[in-house]
C-alpha cells in the first residue's frame, strides 16, 4: 500500500518486522547448560537449516519448550534439534526434541524442594522477633547464640545436642 506519493505506509513495515521475528529456523546441536531448579539453560547451535557454522551458536531454551513427558529438563551434553527464531533478547527456542523427533531425555538430577525458592519469614538475627531485620531491631545487641539449642555458652559448629542427634541415627544403623 502506498501513501500517494509511491511511498510504504508505516504500518506494512511493521507487518514486514512482525514477520521476520516470526521466521522459524531449524536448529542441531547439544544442550550447553541447563539449569533444573530455574527450568532455563541454552543450547549450542552447532547445525542452523542444515549447515555446518564455524562458530556454535547460543540458543536460548525454556522447559515449557521442551518434547518431554513428566518433568522437563536438558542434561548438559544431551543432543537436540529445534526450530528457534529470532527475538529481541536474542535466539530463542520454539520446539526442542531428541534427535530425529524423539522426546528430549531430561536430567536425571529433579528439581527437589530444598532447592526451589523458600520464602522465609522476617526474622531478626538480633532478638529472633518476625516482622523486622537485625539493622532495624530496637532491641540492644544480644549475645551470639547456637542456632541449634539456642543457647549462649557455644555456637551450632560445637553444639553437644546436635553433636548426640546425629550419633543416634548411626547407632541406629549399626545395630
Amino acid at each position: 500500500m502506498t501513501d500517494g506519493g509511491g511511498g510504504c505506509v508505516q504500518g506494512e513495515e511493521e507487518e514486514e518486522e512482525e514477520e521476520e521475528q516470526t521466521v522459524l529456523s531449524w536448529g542441531r546441536g547439544v544442550c550447553k547448560w541447563f539449569n533444573v531448579r530455574m527450568g532455563f539453560g541454552f543450547l549450542s547451535m552447532k547445525i542452523r537449516d542444515g549447515s555446518a557454522l564455524e562458530q556454535p551458536l547460543d540458543v536460548f531454551v525454556h522447559q515449557s519448550k521442551l518434547h518431554m513427558e513428566g518433568f522437563r529438563s536438558l542434561t548438559e551434553g544431551e543432543s537436540v534439534e529445534f526450530t528457534f527464531r529470532k527475538s529481541s533478547k536474542g535466539l530463542e527456542s520454539v520446539t526442542v526434541t531428541g534427535p530425529d523427533g524423539a522426546p528430549c531425555l531430561g536430567s536425571k538430577r529433579k528439581a527437589t524442594s530444598s532447592q526451589k525458592l523458600r520464602t522465609k519469614a522476617n526474622r531478626c538475627y538480633n532478638c529472633a522477633e518476625v516482622g523486622h531485620h537485625a539493622k532495624q531491631c530496637q532491641v540492644p545487641p544480644q549475645p551470639k547464640r547456637c542456632h541449634f539449642c539456642q543457647s549462649v555458652s557455644h555456637m551450632v559448629a560445637s553444639c553437644p545436642i546436635k553433636a548426640q542427634q546425629q550419633q543416634k541415627p548411626h547407632q541406629q544403623q549399626h545395630q
